[in-house]
């Protein structure tokens, strides 16, 4: 019977597959030429006639993302799905017509994260130690995800804490008890949780103190487009009106703090008012720009080119942003410390996110024996420097950043099932 160790994240989600030698590998997935092991926790409905009949279709992670660009307005696309688990008042949602509960939209995707290749596995799922929301009900949230493993066809499950499993492989190194810090930085969330790891004890692991923040890798994504392609395209510039000059209306700008929310400005009514906006503006080649970018759907698009950007960030001190379609041309140096200023609130408000994990475990940092740092923008040298200055560089330490957790379930289900 195969053992899989399911991440299920609010933003991107892993599957880790133990294999008969006791390795573990993570599931792949084709997207056109890409070959990819992180799956976008997205779920996309869309509704097709056919014989004169609504046939409702949908597709779940790069699958879905695809699937809305092709017609973004005739289709509804769900994310975020984990941050709702905990939480009593939402129970089902109209897509298309048809009522969906959180288990069942969950399910659907589980099925589709899977594949229908693992029927009989075991599943062992990972959990946040507190779910997202401020009622979340932790047992009512566990509770849900088992019944959306139900729903795609797995009734019985286990369950291991994601920061256990995220430091799993280093815990296992540890020779006696330590106290240890696990950052685990996703997509739209980043978590920290104080960990007791007793390797001799019965009860090998004893959470502490948890918080958590949604400042994360898509922020500094966002960051790096508000700093340097947002003015490129019109934002900051004055139109006039009546011989009064007013602003760019910002409302323009916020869609680029998530991709697809560009797609949702491709309206006849809001392209025209941009166009007529543009024709009053001081720069409207600007605004033309902006115009085609949404038109021709390249949000998706432009948000890779930023997050390959920041990820060379990580280990040059400078990146070039280069992007170039449909008359948009950006060609732009950006120098580390740039980047860093443009995230620096966001490090202090992590900073103090991690002070509150402390606190929850009634602990000061030097009590900390050991840092981990799981999650891409674990890589970030700000993010290290934080980190290295508060508990220091010789306690910090990292690995299988973007496939610990699932990795580490897999591994979790192993020795839980004993030789």
């Amino acid at each position: 019977m195969p053992l899989i160790g399911v991440d299920f994240g609010t933003t991107n989600s892993v599957v880790a597959i133990l294999q008969g030698d006791g390795s573990v590998t993570t599931r792949r997935y084709a997207v056109g030429q890409a070959d990819l092991d992180v799956f976008r926790t997205v779920l996309c409905f869309w509704n097709e006639e056919k014989h004169g009949r609504i046939v409702r279709h949908h597709a779940a992670g790069p699958y879905a993302v695809e699937a809305y660009l092709d017609d973004p307005l005739d289709s509804r696309l769900i994310m975020s799905m984990k941050t709702y688990l905990a939480q009593r008042s939402f129970t089902q949602t109209n897509i298309m017509g048809r009522l969906f509960t959180l288990e069942r939209m969950v399910g659907l995707f589980l099925t589709e994260l899977l594949g229908r290749d693992v029927a009989g596995a075991r599943i062992v799922a990972g959990r946040p130690v507190r779910f997202a929301g401020e009622f979340a009900d932790d047992a009512f949230g566990e509770e849900r995800l088992r019944a959306s493993f139900a729903d795609s066809g797995f009734a019985a499950i286990d369950v291991a804490l994601e920061p256990e499993a995220a430091g799993y492989r280093f815990a296992r190194t540890l020779t006696a008890p330590a106290t240890v810090l696990v950052g685990d930085f996703g997509g739209g969330t980043s978590d920290f949780s104080v960990i007791r790891f007793d390797p001799s004890g019965a009860a090998r692991v004893s959470p502490l103190g948890y918080a958590g923040i949604g400042i994360a890798g898509d922020t500094f994504d966002y960051r790096i487009i508000d700093a340097v392609v947002s003015p490129l395209l019109g934002k900051g510039d004055t139109y006039t009106v009546m011989g009064k000059r007013l602003p760019v209306p910002p409302e323009y700008f916020a869609g680029f703090a998530r991709w697809h929310r560009l797609s949702l400005m491709r309206t006849p009514r809001t392209l025209r008012e941009i166009g007529e906006v543009a024709a009053a503006s001081a720069h409207p080649e600007r605004l033309r720009a902006l115009i085609r970018l949404i038109e021709e759907e390249l949000g998706y698009q432009l948000y890779q080119t930023v997050s390959a950007v920041k990820a060379e960030l990580s280990r040059s001190e400078t990146a070039v942003l280069r992007f170039a379609h449909a008359g948009i041309d950006i060609d732009r140096t950006i120098e580390r410390q740039e980047f860093e200023a443009w995230i620096e609130d966001d490090l202090r408000q992590i900073s103090a996110t991690i002070d509150l994990a402390l606190t929850r475990a009634g602990l000061r940092a030097e009590e900390i024996d050991r840092v981990f740092l799981t999650g891409g923008t674990s890589f970030v040298p700000a993010v290290q420097a934080l980190f290295a200055g508060r508990f220091g560089v010789e306690k910090v330490s990292g690995g299988g950043e973007f496939v610990s957790v699932a990795e580490g379930l897999a591994l979790i289900g192993r020795d839980r099932a004993g030789p």
